[in-house]
């Protein structure tokens, strides 16, 4: 019997191994999103011809139940100079109905925020991870995040800022990791590289989870006084 179970263990160790040998012995967090964040589509021209581009290529998006149920495509809002780019998860109502990303309440809570530190929409690039409004405004699934993954990093590329702002844990997911929590990633400084671009990402709540947990904004004022430190040590 005992001889048994060793061999046992050894056909499963064997199996794993032939398997990914590095998944069975590795102590490293396996990483969902192997997305290579160097890797961009290309567009030509001047900024605001590249940018008009990647919109279109964005509606020319097939086989997506997003764009079904929407009303507009939201792309972006703020100065596309801006230094500081601002992600965030998906359109609202308000937002489907507008064309504009962060115009509802959580738009109005990120726009104090943004004032808080001296900031505003001329001085700031906003867009989202999916670009159509989720039904019932409910979190992009990965699938939906993955489509649409290859035109949100070409949109960094292209508005090239210095700081990357991930608003929630779906932008932050996306960009960084599927195994970080915002909670415990939050605060943090990450200096990556996204296509030609080199930046310096930070991610914080979400302005609609700050509206449902209002004790956590003690903890994005943190957050922003790390954006307005990082602000004037790169100059910008």
């Amino acid at each position: 019997m005992k001889k048994i179970l060793n061999q046992n263990l050894i056909n499963l160790i064997e199996y794993y191994s032939l398997i990914n040998n590095n998944i069975t012995w590795s102590n490293t967090p396996i990483i969902r999103n192997s997305n290579n964040l160097s890797t961009t589509l290309t567009f030509h021209g001047t900024k605001p011809q590249k940018l008009e581009e990647l919109k279109k290529s964005i509606s020319l998006v097939k086989n997506c139940d997003l764009k079904k149920s929407a009303k507009n495509l939201v792309f972006a809002d703020g100065n596309i100079n801006a230094k500081i780019m601002i992600i965030g998860e998906g359109p609202g109502s308000q937002e489907d109905i507008l064309g504009t990303p962060f115009v509802g309440r959580a738009g109005k809570l990120l726009d104090k925020m943004l004032e808080s530190i001296q900031l505003n929409r001329e001085k700031v690039y906003i867009s989202n991870v999916v670009n159509y409004r989720p039904p019932e405004n409910r979190r992009p699934t990965e699938e939906e995040i993955k489509r649409y993954l290859p035109y949100l990093k070409s949109h960094i590329e292209i508005i090239n800022p210095k700081i990357l702002l991930l608003l929630g844990s779906t932008s932050l997911n996306a960009i960084i990791s599927n195994e970080e929590v915002i909670s415990q990633a939050r605060g943090k400084w990450n200096e990556m590289k996204i296509g030609k671009a080199n930046l310096w990402v930070i991610a914080s709540f979400h302005p609609a989870f700050l509206m449902r947990q209002p004790q956590q904004k003690k903890m994005a004022w943190i957050d922003l006084k790390m954006i307005r430190n990082k602000i004037k040590n790169l100059k910008i």
